[in-house]
């Protein structure tokens, strides 16, 4: 009898009596008991790691160290996006992340159902001359796609050494185009305040009113911010289009610093909240001394790619009556990552509270919601992405500003032009 057609069928009957048996262990220790209880679910653990070790057909790949780092990553990503276990290598690239450069093709991430999300790219980097957009979704990193690959190994994926080239494949949801691209990574210098200009006349009606752009909150971004401020005030500025479109967050500390430029000392600006029953830390303020005061209207844009510290400073400045928030409601990203180092060099990003405007507004998974909607096509999105790139690659220009067609723009310059009215027009108060 030939016995090789019946070998599947045996090895399948195999397979299933002992993942029965496996799966009755697991229950009898613990593992679907309402019970919580860590030491049967550790000892159901150990005894899954050794069958592994034990019985896998390649002993290259169930070394403990690689068992066990597979085990963490896997513990932490199933609790969310947002949280993992950082190898020595992952852990000093999210150290070096904030410094004032860095190694890589220019662009953020954020995971989704079935791939990746491009949530802010780079105007001066690879990716935005290779035509990459925010919004873009990646369904390839080289010929793996993204849909079988866990966040943390996309990531890993996506960095690499200047020189080296990354090969990826991605689509675009507005024209439901999809390309493949290579780019050469290399260093890029963080500088975060760009298109520092007082605006073109003809768009501002007559009045002196100021532009900037804050790209992301890193170290150096306080800093420039004020020094950007300080160079459009000693012109002439009356008002200020504070452009946070595709910011895609950064330090928690730095967003509380820009804050501090529009805001009066002390000011309370983010509270966060834990798990229920915990004690939570005190509301988070601006410094305790302010560089100038800076009293003068302001707008702020977002869009949908505004994230993280983008939302919380966003949200300050519109609960405190600071600002007009304009645009589009924001990517709404916002929970706590604490940083907790390990032993041999590792870490572990765990979500450990979720961050509250000062009006108690929730951010994650809602977002903010601006005082005046201005939507853009994508079409629009995708040539006011385009001059991002190429105004980062010269000088400010406020004569190609004005004839862009932001729409979104002139909506915050409408605003600031009917409260400049509306102050010049209202009496003064007797004393």
């Amino acid at each position: 009898m030939d016995m090789s057609r019946f070998l599947p069928t045996c090895l399948a009957l195999a397979l299933a009596v002992s993942s029965s048996s496996l799966m009755a262990q697991a229950d009898k220790e613990g593992i679907h008991a309402d019970i919580d209880d860590g030491y049967a679910e550790i000892e159901t653990l150990t005894r899954v790691l050794e069958t592994v070790r034990q019985n896998y057909v390649d002993p290259d790949k169930v070394t403990y160290p690689k068992l066990m780092a597979a085990a963490l990553r896997g513990m932490l990503a199933e609790l969310d996006p947002h949280s993992q276990f950082m190898s020595p290598e992952v852990f000093q690239q999210m150290k070096d992340s904030g410094e004032a450069t860095y190694e890589g093709v220019g662009f953020t991430i954020a995971p989704e159902p079935g791939g990746l999300m491009i949530v802010s790219v780079r105007e001066d980097g690879p990716a935005a001359r290779a035509g990459i957009l925010p919004g873009d979704r990646i369904l390839k990193l080289g010929n793996d796609p993204t849909a079988k690959l866990t966040f943390l190994e996309c990531v890993q994926r996506l960095r690499g050494q200047p020189g080296e080239t990354l090969t990826l494949t991605y689509s675009r949801p507005s024209t439901r185009e999809t390309k493949e691209v290579a780019m050469v990574r290399e260093v890029m210098r963080q500088e975060t305040v760009r298109d520092i200009m007082l605006l073109d006349e003809t768009l501002t009606s007559g009045a002196k009113i100021g532009y900037l752009r804050l790209v992301q909150f890193n170290a150096p971004s306080p800093g420039e911010l004020a020094d950007a401020l300080d160079k459009l005030e000693d012109q002439g500025l009356t008002a200020l289009v504070f452009d946070l479109r595709n910011n895609p967050g950064g330090l928690l500390n730095a967003a509380v610093e820009v804050l501090g430029e529009f805001l009066p000392p002390n000011t309370a600006v983010v509270t966060t909240e834990g798990r229920p029953g915990a004690s939570n830390p005190p509301a988070l303020r601006t410094p305790g001394r302010q560089r100038r005061v800076r009293p003068y209207p302001i707008t702020v844009l977002v869009n949908h790619n505004s994230a993280s510290a983008a939302e919380l400073v966003a949200g300050a400045l519109q609960d405190l009556g600071r600002a007009v928030i304009v645009g589009t409601t924001t990517f709404g990203k916002g929970s706590v990552q604490s940083i907790i180092p390990g032993d041999r060099g590792t870490a572990i990003r765990l979500t450990t509270a979720r961050y509250f405007t000062p009006g108690h507004k929730m951010i994650h998974g809602v977002g903010i919601l601006p005082n005046l909607i201005a939507t853009l096509s994508p079409e629009e999105e995708k040539r006011v992405f385009e001059s991002f790139r190429d105004r980062t690659l010269s000088q400010p220009n406020p004569t190609a500003l004005a004839k862009l067609g932001d729409r979104q723009l002139e909506r915050a310059i409408t605003a600031l032009n009917g409260i400049l009215a509306y102050k010049a027009a209202k009496p003064p108060v007797k004393r």
